[in-house]
């Protein structure tokens, strides 16, 4: 089983990955298809369990919002754009 979250993980990075690069025009299917084909080898009663891609992209960007206001006032991450 850990194997397959493994693989599943690695398969959802990449698309995520891909769907990032994706023009924003598409963006909206693209990431409806990464949320279904990152659930296609999990067995029907966990896959409410796993969190979705579009779900998990959507966190990545609240929390890049937040470093970008705390940046300037701890200077912590200088220079990272």
């Amino acid at each position: 089983m850990i194997q397959a979250k493994r693989i599943l993980v690695a398969v959802a990075l990449a698309a995520g990955a891909t769907g990032i690069a994706a023009p924003a025009a598409s963006a909206v299917s693209v990431s409806g298809e990464l949320d279904s084909l990152a659930k296609t080898g999990i067995s029907p009663e966990y896959r409410d369990a796993v969190p979705s891609v579009s779900g998990q992209l959507g966190k990545l960007n609240e929390l890049r919002q937040l470093t970008d206001q705390a940046a300037p006032v701890t200077g912590l991450l200088g220079g990272i754009s």
